[in-house]
C-alpha cells in the first residue's frame, strides 16, 4: 500500500522525506541523499511506460493513475511516495482511492514564504510567483527531460489554496495535516507524532527509537543538508536559467526564509487578499 508525503511544492515536502527515509531506512540515523530514493515522486513517467498514454498531451496519464498505483501495490509492501498532486479527480480520473493509499502525511506552509522560496527555485519575479502560486488550473512536468518524456511526469498542483484544501478535506484515507513551521520549531515533538501515525495507520508495533529519532534530526538539520549540498551536491536542485552549467541552490535560506522581512509589501498584501480565509484558518493570520 502507499504512504503519500503530498504537499504544495516549496512547503517542506523533501526534508520531511529526508526525516521519514533517514528513519525509516538508514542503518544509524544517518543522513545520505541516496535514501531519498527510497521515497519516489509519483506521478512520474516510469509508472506509465505501460500504458498507452500520449506524452504530448499533457494530462493524458490521469486516465492511469488509479492502474499505475495497482501495479505498484502489487507486492502489497508499504511504500512511501512524494507527490505535489492535488487529491480528487483531474479529467474525470480519481488520483488515487483506499484501495491503493493506506494514508498521508500532509505538510502546509505559509504561502508567503512559499512565494519566496518559488521564487528562488524557479527564477521568478514577483507577478509571476504571485500568478503560480494562485493559478487553480496549474501544473508541473519535468521540463529539462520534455523531449523524451513530453508530459509523462504531469501533476497536476492547482492553487496553494485548492491543493491543501483537496487534501484536508477528503475523507478517503487517513491523514495528518502538519505546519512547516510545527515542524520547523518543534522538530522533535512534531516528528515524533509523525512517526506514531505512521506506525498506527500502517499497523507497525515496532517501538519508537528514540536515539535513532535524535540522530535523524540532527543530520537532517538544515545546517547539516545545506553543507552536504555543498560538497557533494543535491540531485533535486534544477539549473540555472541563465547558466546552464550552473545549479540553484535547493537548500536556500532554510529557517531565514521570513517573508516579514524579505518579501515586498505589495506583493505580501495580494497575498493577504487571495488567500484570507486559509491564513485566518490555518492561524497564520
Amino acid at each position: 500500500m502507499i504512504f503519500w508525503i503530498a504537499s504544495y511544492p516549496k512547503s517542506g515536502n523533501t526534508w520531511l522525506r529526508a526525516l521519514i527515509s533517514t528513519y525509516f531506512f538508514s542503518k544509524d540515523g544517518t543522513f545520505d541523499d541516496a535514501l531519498l530514493k527510497n521515497i519516489d515522486q509519483f506521478p512520474t513517467k516510469q509508472y506509465f511506460q505501460n500504458f498507452n498514454h500520449d506524452k504530448n498531451v499533457a494530462g493524458d496519464t490521469c486516465k492511469y493513475w488509479i492502474k499505475a498505483q495497482e501495479n505498484i501495490n502489487l507486492n502489497k509492501n508499504l511504500k512511501f511516495f512524494k507527490t505535489h498532486n492535488i487529491f480528487g479527480k483531474v479529467n474525470n480520473s480519481d488520483f488515487t482511492n483506499n484501495q491503493n493509499t493506506i494514508g498521508c502525511i500532509y505538510v502546509v506552509r505559509d504561502p508567503r514564504n512559499v512565494i519566496t522560496s518559488l521564487k528562488n527555485h524557479y527564477q521568478l519575479d514577483n507577478d509571476q510567483a504571485l500568478s503560480w502560486i494562485t493559478n487553480e488550473k496549474n501544473y508541473i512536468y519535468n521540463i529539462l527531460d520534455f523531449q523524451n518524456s513530453g508530459y509523462s511526469d504531469f501533476q497536476f498542483i492547482s492553487s496553494w489554496s485548492v491543493n491543501y484544501k483537496s487534501w484536508n478535506v477528503q475523507k478517503k484515507i487517513p491523514i495528518k495535516i502538519i505546519k512547516y513551521e510545527d515542524l520547523l520549531n518543534y522538530t522533535y515533538v512534531v516528528f515524533t507524532d509523525i512517526i506514531k501515525f505512521i506506525y498506527k495507520t500502517t499497523n507497525n508495533s515496532q517501538r519508537l527509537d528514540k536515539e535513532k529519532i535524535k540522530k535523524t534530526l540532527r543530520s537532517t538539520s538544515f545546517d547539516a543538508l545545506k553543507k552536504n549540498e555543498m560538497k557533494r551536491g543535491f540531485s533535486e536542485a534544477v539549473f540555472d536559467r541563465v547558466d546552464k552549467n550552473k545549479k540553484v541552490p535547493f537548500f536556500n535560506l532554510g529557517p531565514k526564509n521570513n517573508w516579514k522581512k524579505i518579501l515586498d509589501k505589495d506583493l505580501v498584501k495580494k497575498i493577504d487578499e487571495v488567500f484570507e480565509k486559509d491564513l485566518k484558518e490555518l492561524n497564520y493570520k
